[in-house]
């Protein structure tokens, strides 16, 4: 295996720990254990356990803005229904991979450290543009996006969303407003 092969399994096993122990309790022997590899290997490739979960969580914002960037958007430019398209694609494909919603919340909760904190507003801010770029959303459309990304996220790590829903009322009651207020649209 190469030295890039190896570094992917590391990133791979830091996503999968950190998404489950969150930046604090996660160790860096643990994602050694889960790569296969050594920890000061795991050191060596990445710095600190802060420049790995810093690569983690890039890593995690690549992958929304490759499902963005894939979504088929409306071909007449029609922002709402471009606006729908990428949601219906992150809700389909990332929230599918519990593990980056995961890891995602666990960045934006890790947000006071000042390394990893300007990393999270740099990549959220990223998001957001791109969310207008490729849809001509303005301001009030692209957060209302965000917004109602970031709900479906958060109920998603809490298992009330997503394919392993356990069904609780009031996730139920939001879920089936937002389906309406889509469908309304249409």
């Amino acid at each position: 295996m190469t030295a890039a092969e190896r570094g992917e399994q590391v990133l791979a096993a830091a996503v999968t720990a950190f998404a489950e122990t969150g930046y604090a309790a996660t160790k860096t022997d643990e994602i050694a254990r889960r790569a296969g590899v050594s920890q000061p290997y795991v050191i060596r490739l990445f710095g600190t356990k802060q420049q790995l979960f810093i690569a983690a969580l890039h890593q995690v914002c690549t992958r929304i803005e490759a499902v963005f960037r894939g979504a088929e958007l409306d071909p007449d430019g029609d922002t709402s229904a471009s606006l729908k398209a990428l949601g219906r694609a992150y809700e389909e494909v990332f929230l599918a991979e519990r593990e980056l919603p995961l890891v995602l919340l666990h960045g934006i909760a890790a947000s006071a450290d000042p390394a990893i904190g300007e990393h999270v507003r740099a990549r959220f801010g990223g998001m957001y543009e791109l969310v207008g770029e490729l849809t001509g959303a303005d301001v009030a459309e692209a957060s209302g996006f965000i917004a109602t990304g970031m709900l479906l996220t958060i109920m998603t790590a809490m298992q009330v969303a997503g394919t392993d829903a356990i069904p609780v009322p009031w996730a139920t009651d939001i879920l089936t407003n937002l389906r309406s207020a889509t469908a309304a649209e249409c």
